[in-house]
């Protein structure tokens, strides 16, 4: 079993930056692949990046590649997403989230954290 804590959210800028981290217990953490999702008032929780448990491999939303970054550190047992040049469409809950498998889809992510709340004021 996994379990995840996000931080890291906050209020900031558009333009601005920031840098969540998602923090795991557990032994087997660095053999999930790590994704990341979000949710927006009124909206369904979408996708946003994913991470091989190997960090080889990543893969991004269209609407914030270029723009943010997901990274990860097995040593810790963490895994990162640097957001950068954020819009005021980008609030929302962030979560973190870890899956088996190589998948877009929330449904094939097992452990989830509570989220962490990122706000872009225009």
């Amino acid at each position: 079993q996994v379990q995840l804590v996000e931080s890291g959210g906050g209020l900031v800028q558009a333009g601005g930056s920031l840098r969540l981290s998602c923090a795991a217990s557990g032994r087997t953490f660095s053999t999930y692949n790590m994704g990341w999702f979000r949710q927006a008032p009124g909206k369904e929780r979408e996708f946003v990046a994913l991470i091989s448990w190997d960090s080889d491999l990543t893969y991004y939303a269209d609407s914030v590649k270029g723009r943010f970054t997901i990274s990860r550190d097995n040593a810790k047992n963490t895994v990162y997403l640097q957001l950068n040049s954020l819009k005021p469409e980008d609030t929302a809950v962030y979560y973190c989230a870890s899956t088996r498998g190589w998948s877009l889809g929330r449904n094939d992510y097992d452990y989830w954290g509570q989220g962490t709340q990122v706000t872009v004021s225009s």
